[in-house]
C-alpha cells in the first residue's frame, strides 16, 4: 500500500512542478490569475461541485433484467462561504452531493439506494506562471443513506483532493482520505469502496469531447480497484449539457449494496462544472 500512496503523492508533486507544460489556456483566451481570482471573489457564489447527471442503462455481463437495470443520478453543488480570501489563498465552501439509484422498471418504480454526501472543506487554486493550473481542496465530508437498522449505511473522511491541469487537453486527479467507519454494519466498507483514486480526464481541442477514467483503490495489498470511465459530448457548443456514457465496474457504487459487485453501463445527460469535475 505505501508504494501506490508513494506513487500517487509523486505524480500530483511532479505535476505541479514543471511549468512549462501546465499553463493552460480555455477557448479562445487563457486563464490568468486576474480571471480566476474574480470568479473566486464575486460572492455570493453558488455552483456545481461534482458531475450532474441523470442516466439510464442494465448490467454488463448477466441478462439484463428488471432488478438491475436502472436509473442513477447525481445532484452536487458547492456554496462559498466566506467572502474575503481565507490565510494562505484558501477558501471556505459548503459541498453537498446526493446520489440515487431508481428501479423505475419494476412495480412502484422504487428509489432503491439514496446516498447523501454533505461536506465542508477549504479549496485553494493554484496558479504558475500567472495562469491557472488547478486546485487542491481539504475537505471535511460525510456520507450515508439515511437508513435504520441493519440497512444503515454511514462513514465519514477527511480527504486531501488535488487537480491538476497538465495542458488544454489534460487534467489528472487524485485524492487521500482518512476513513473514520462509524456504521455498525459497514465496518468493512474500506475493502469494498476503497482508501484512495486518482484518475485523468481528457479533452478535445474544440471542448465537445471528454474521456476519463477513474480509479479507486480498494483496501489490500493486491491491484484491486473499482473502475470508471465516462465519455460526453457538448450538445451545443454554446450550452452546458453533454450526452454521457458511463461504465462502472466494481465494488461500492451504492452504499446500501457496497458489497456487491456491479458492471454497469448506463447512458443519459450531464451537465458538468464550468472548468473540471471534482471526484
Amino acid at each position: 500500500m505505501k508504494r501506490f500512496l508513494l506513487i500517487f503523492i509523486t505524480a500530483i508533486v511532479a505535476s505541479i512542478i514543471p511549468a512549462g507544460a501546465q499553463i493552460l489556456t480555455y477557448g479562445d483566451g487563457a486563464l490568468d490569475t486576474d480571471s480566476i481570482k474574480r470568479d473566486f471573489s464575486n460572492q455570493p457564489y453558488f455552483g456545481l461541485y461534482k458531475d450532474n447527471y441523470f442516466i439510464f442503462g442494465p448490467s454488463v455481463g448477466p441478462p439484463a433484467t428488471k432488478q438491475n437495470t436502472n436509473i442513477k443520478f447525481q445532484i452536487s453543488i458547492a456554496q462559498r462561504l466566506t467572502r474575503a480570501t481565507l490565510p494562505w489563498g484558501t477558501y471556505l465552501y459548503l459541498f453537498y452531493s446526493q446520489k440515487c439509484f431508481w428501479n423505475v422498471l419494476e412495480n412502484s418504480m422504487p428509489m432503491t439506494d439514496l446516498n447523501f454526501n454533505p461536506g465542508i472543506g477549504l479549496t485553494k487554486p493554484l496558479f504558475v506562471k500567472n495562469r491557472y493550473i488547478g486546485k487542491v481542496s481539504l475537505i471535511i465530508e460525510h456520507e450515508s443513506n439515511g437508513r435504520d437498522s441493519i440497512w444503515s449505511r454511514s462513514w465519514n473522511k477527511v480527504s486531501l483532493s488535488a487537480n491538476i491541469m497538465l495542458s488544454r487537453n489534460l487534467m489528472v486527479h487524485g485524492k487521500l482520505w482518512i476513513p473514520i467507519v462509524d456504521g455498525m454494519n459497514n465496518q468493512d466498507i474500506l475493502k469494498y469502496s476503497g482508501i484512495f483514486q486518482t484518475g485523468f480526464q481528457a479533452i478535445t481541442n474544440n471542448r465537445r469531447f471528454n474521456f476519463g477514467v477513474t480509479l479507486v483503490k480498494r483496501q489490500g495489498w493486491n491491484l484491486n480497484f473499482n473502475t470508471i470511465v465516462d465519455v460526453s459530448f457538448r450538445i451545443l457548443k454554446s450550452d452546458n449539457q453533454f450526452l454521457y456514457l458511463q461504465y462502472y465496474n466494481g465494488y461500492g457504487e451504492g452504499l446500501l449494496d457496497y458489497k456487491q459487485f456491479h458492471s454497469q453501463l448506463r447512458l443519459g445527460l450531464l451537465i458538468k462544472p464550468k472548468l473540471f469535475s471534482e471526484f
